[in-house]
């Protein structure tokens, strides 16, 4: 499918096989998914624009390059997007950090936002969604739709665990968003868990269960 990245990277499978046991304990838990983000980080950040500069070095005067100055931003979907933030941030620590909260109505069973915080110059950035499941993509796409209606158009989307499903809602949703998966399962069940998946990412993240 175009415009969807799965991640094939020996260290990140290696991760992604610890965090899917169950015996993996919450700390160890949260320290994978920061390193696995970070490792991510890498190939989203592939096509940020450079500028060649001189630098003076011990030994001579360098042509280098440096990045050009575009901004970037941080979205986690709470609350399981959070633990993602700060292995990105690593890497990429002069990127602003928005927030989005998402609920079910009981009723319509439309996603609802419930939070929404971001920089004032979001719509100047390229703004990566953040959230480790990406199940059947309704709280992802809904999330991308809200971002959109608030000017924001270069938006990527950032997850640990797809399921093919997941990934056509959001890719038919919105063509546009490229979708960056560290692995892409089987399926989802009847209950809309990820099948082998690694269980509720929030729980494990956050020891609330």
């Amino acid at each position: 499918m175009e415009n969807v990245f799965i991640y094939d990277h020996p260290l990140i499978q290696h991760k992604i096989s610890l965090m899917r046991d169950k015996r993996t304990t919450t700390k160890e838990f949260r320290e994978l998914v920061s390193e696995v983000s970070m490792l991510m980080a890498y190939e989203v950040t592939r096509e940020l624009p450079l500028k060649e500069i001189e630098i003076e070095t011990p030994v001579a005067i360098a042509r280098t390059k440096v990045l050009a100055g575009k901004k970037m931003a941080l979205v986690p979907i709470l609350r399981a997007g959070l633990g993602m933030v700060d292995g990105m941030l690593n890497l990429m620590p002069m990127a602003k950090v928005g927030h989005i909260g998402l609920y079910r109505d009981p009723v319509t069973l439309e996603p609802v936002e419930y939070y929404c915080k971001l920089p004032e110059d979001a719509s100047d950035r390229d703004l990566v969604v953040l959230d480790p499941m990406l199940a059947t993509g309704g709280s992802a796409s809904a999330a991308v739709r809200f971002l959109k209606e608030k000017g924001i158009q270069n938006i990527k989307f950032m997850c640990l665990i797809a399921a093919p499903e997941g990934v056509r809602r959001l890719h038919n949703d919105h063509p546009d968003v490229p979708i960056f998966c560290a692995a892409l399962d089987e399926r989802l069940n009847d209950h809309a868990y990820i099948v082998p998946g690694l269980g509720d990412a929030g729980d494990r993240l956050f020891g609330t269960k």
